[in-house]
């Protein structure tokens, strides 16, 4: 049986996680992004009671 070779195979397999791996991260990271997450507020709104009547 063919697939029981594994000389090309085993080869194809590493050097496709090598890729994926050590070779695109650093070139997906280094992209700059437009919609850069903000920070978020660190303290609360001041909240303002109700003051409409309900009759």
């Amino acid at each position: 049986m063919p697939q029981l070779i594994v000389d090309p195979w085993f080869n194809i397999l590493i050097s496709s996680w090598v890729i994926f791996l050590i070779i695109i991260p650093p070139k997906v990271m280094k992209h700059y992004f437009n919609n850069e997450p903000k920070m978020a507020k660190t303290h609360d709104s001041k909240t303002y009671p109700w003051d409409w009547l309900w009759y």
